[in-house]
């Protein structure tokens, strides 16, 4: 069968936020320690960051970088991390400390200030998660003034003391992270109670201190069972669905070994990715029913692979394959397609957890696959979303979803129309794409993996191999066909 995908690019979506494309940063193993940072008390900011890291992270036009956590953002308390490095307090990191080896201590050596000035070089928006399981209200709004506040306060000389005189002017703050887990254990309406408490502080920072820079607010949702309706049902009774700006949800899956799978296994683990659009959809159908006025966005700030060999005594590290990327790219398109109700995204982890996009040793720095994935679907952002209708075979899959086996999104922009499809067939398949446009004129097609198996394993000898390839296309009357390798993700953009 010759698989078959036309798209409208008249048919609008909404416009995709370029925060779908964000990443996720936390003190767990080698993410932040050995991962961003190898400096001391005694190294400059910039010295304390990892040149080759940065650089590759620079490659990226990363839209925003979530931090502290996770798990470790509702036991941080950030004036820990402010201030000379010398003089801050080594913690307990009660989530992932392993033992009582010390390596996996807090040593706070890395803090806002050096989160931010990251941030900076990177170019990229900072997303906070405030402390609710062990904070309160007052830490979080100082916390705020301290970023973000021009005025002359006992926290705004600190920040100046501390090498930054202007604001940062953080937008996001997350209310808590996996607040029904590891972020206190709330029952939705305990949440729902806390969060307005948090809310009407940090909301009157926008409208009183900060006239016109109003923060963006994000609450914590969950997959699970009726928590999210429970949730907005007592916020909307207490009259609060407008005290938030986005709901979250997160979502990990596996299937198998990381390196060593089935081709069942294979199959699996991409249904168990395609979960995402039911979280999505069930989360906008919870917002609309019971704050169909609000403005909410949904945000899905952690999500990818997480594989059985990623535990806490390794510091959830592990190894990456083809597979783990061609999920990655369906999951995208899950976002592109449901451009309007995503608001925001962060795959985890950035660097050297779960599945990052970089990988580093003490010497050296490389991309994973999924890093190539991300860079490849970078023209979608900020495009328009516009509707694609994939014509392909489904792959049964035991006790599992079916497995379209090929996935696409497609988007408009001044540039042309931008259209990425993955082959998530292990053998190659014929494609024709049919982009509405009688002259259509192929101005890029590439390739990722098309020289890979499923299971190839990315190295520092090897990571230079997963790069993007030309990709051949035959052009006639408006349709382009190739051939879409095995396990391979495709971008085409056409004039």
């Amino acid at each position: 069968m010759t698989d078959r995908i036309r798209v409208d690019p008249e048919a609008d979506i909404d416009e995709i936020d370029d925060h779908v494309f964000g990443h996720f940063a936390e003190h767990l193993g080698r993410c932040i320690y050995g991962g961003i940072w190898d400096g001391d008390e005694d190294s400059t900011i910039e010295a304390g960051i990892r040149d080759d890291t940065l650089s590759l992270l620079q490659g990226l036009d990363m839209p925003n970088l979530r931090w502290p956590g996770g798990c470790f953002a509702d036991d941080y308390h950030w004036e820990d991390g402010v201030g000379p490095r010398e003089e801050r307090p080594r913690r307990r990191n009660v989530h992932w400390v392993q033992g009582r080896d010390e390596e996996w201590e807090e040593s706070n050596q890395f803090g806002t200030d050096e989160f931010l000035r990251l941030c900076e070089l990177l170019d990229t928006t900072p997303y906070l998660a405030a402390n609710v399981g062990s904070g309160d209200p007052g830490e979080a709004m100082d916390w705020v003034e301290y970023c973000n506040y021009d005025g002359d306060t006992e926290l705004v000389d600190r920040r100046a003391e501390n090498g930054h005189e202007e604001p940062y002017d953080v937008p996001y703050w997350g209310v808590g992270n996996e607040n029904w887990g590891c972020g206190g254990d709330y029952e939705p309406a305990d949440y729902a109670r806390e969060f307005r408490r948090y809310a009407t502080y940090l909301n009157a920072f926008g409208g009183n201190m900060n006239p016109g820079e109003k923060l963006d607010l994000i609450a914590c949702g969950h997959i699970h069972g009726d928590w999210n309706q429970e949730f907005m049902k007592n916020m909307a009774e207490a009259g609060g669905q407008n005290a938030m700006d986005h709901l979250s949800v997160h979502r990990y899956y596996n299937a198998g070994d990381s390196t060593d799978f089935s081709d069942d296994e294979y199959y699996k683990l991409i249904a168990r990715s395609l979960a995402l659009a039911d979280d999505i959809d069930q989360t906008a159908d919870t917002i609309n029913t019971y704050a169909p006025a609000a403005d909410i966005g949904v945000v899905v700030d952690e999500w990818g692979v997480w594989h059985p060999e990623a535990k806490n005594d390794n510091g959830l590290e592990q190894s990456q394959t083809v597979r783990d990327a061609v999920s990655a790219a369906g999951v995208l398109d899950i976002f592109a397609n449901r451009a309007d109700v995503v608001s925001m995204a962060n795959i985890a982890q950035t660097v050297n957890v779960l599945q990052c996009i970089v990988y580093t040793d003490e010497e050296d720095a490389w991309p994973t696959q999924t890093y190539q994935v991300f860079d490849l679907y970078e023209p979608h952002m900020g495009a328009t979303a516009v509707r694609s209708y994939v014509d392909t075979d489904e792959r049964e899959v035991e006790n599992e979803r079916d497995v379209p086996l090929v996935s696409a999104s497609a988007s408009r922009s001044d540039d042309g129309v931008f259209v990425t499809l993955s082959n998530r067939d292990l053998d190659e398949r014929e494609v024709v794409l049919d982009v509405g446009l009688d002259d259509a004129s192929v101005a890029e097609a590439e390739v990722l993996f098309d020289d890979h198996d499923a299971d190839a394993e990315v190295t520092k000898d090897n990571a230079d191999s997963f790069a993007a390839a030309d990709l051949d296309v035959d052009v006639e009357d408006g349709e382009i066909a190739f051939d879409a390798p095995g396990s391979s993700v495709v971008g085409v953009r056409v004039e």
